[in-house]
């Protein structure tokens, strides 16, 4: 078989390369973020044992200062949340993606099918980047303000009753609810937004992911409350944003997460005030 032959046949099976293609990425990045799990949870064994060890030999152990942010853990945390976003936000998004390789085949546009999808997956996961940088910057602020524990959870009730509640109200906006169905149509999204050429392709993704960071930016930041390292939460928030996007009754759905996010961030401020 030649070389233009095989690229021929690949290129017929664009759907199936770009589906492998989304899979590995999504298999790495978990893989990744289970390691930093993993790895930070090895440290805090380590901490809890020396300070225990220290204890039984009868030695004060002083809490260490809370110590402010190098450039690199910066960058390290940013690092972090950008692989976060794309483990936890291209299943969510393939389907999106899969629909713009099958117009683009369909209407045997200049750049080829793959080439296409790589460029408008690009462009969506620039707008989680951008993301990603605010929420490296807000985790340093709360670290600063000691208001999150080794493990990047909240440690003060109140503030994790105040972003439950704001999430939970902000289910039922009309700028969630202008998201989410935006999320939920892709094909009219493209038959309103179809834009041709390589750049027209990158701003279509770059504006696709400005409407999934519209609809999921508080889930988001939940993450606060229960962990940014807490791999059962960030599985359970990235199958939630799943279903609301690709289930019938996703706004109902959306709707009653709403609901429990208010009530569990009432119970929070409330265990506190009582």
């Amino acid at each position: 078989m030649s070389l233009a032959t095989f690229t021929e046949t690949v290129m017929r099976r664009d759907r199936s390369v770009v589906l492998a293609g989304l899979g590995v990425i999504v298999l790495l990045s978990w893989a990744y973020i289970g390691y930093l799990a993993w790895d930070m949870a090895n440290m805090m064994t380590m901490s809890d044992t020396s300070m225990a060890m220290g204890m039984e030999m009868g030695m004060e152990m002083a809490m260490p200062a809370v110590q402010p942010w190098s450039a690199v853990d910066y960058w390290l945390m940013f690092v972090m949340w950008s692989v976060m976003m794309i483990a936890m936000m291209t299943p969510s998004a393939s389907p999106m993606v899969l629909i713009y390789t099958k117009i683009n085949r369909q209407r045997k546009a200049a750049m080829q099918p793959v080439w296409g999808t790589a460029v408008f997956y690009f462009g969506y996961l620039l707008i989680w980047t951008v993301f990603s940088a605010v929420a490296t910057l807000a985790q340093g602020g709360l670290h600063a303000a000691t208001l999150l524990s080794p493990m990047m959870e909240t440690t003060s009730p109140v503030l994790g009753g105040i972003i439950l509640i704001a999430a939970g109200i902000f289910q039922f906006t009309p700028l969630k609810y202008a998201c989410l169905s935006h999320c939920r149509t892709p094909l009219g999204y493209f038959m309103t937004e179809w834009r041709e050429g390589t750049w027209g392709t990158l701003v279509m993704g770059v504006r696709h992911g400005a409407f999934c960071v519209g609809c999921c930016w508080l889930l988001m930041a939940l993450l606060f409350v229960a962990g940014v390292m807490n791999l059962f939460w960030i599985a359970a928030l990235a199958a939630y944003v799943l279903l609301e996007k690709v289930m019938p009754s996703g706004h109902k759905v959306s709707w009653a997460i709403g609901v429990l996010m208010m009530g569990w961030g009432i119970w929070m401020i409330a265990g506190v005030l009582v």
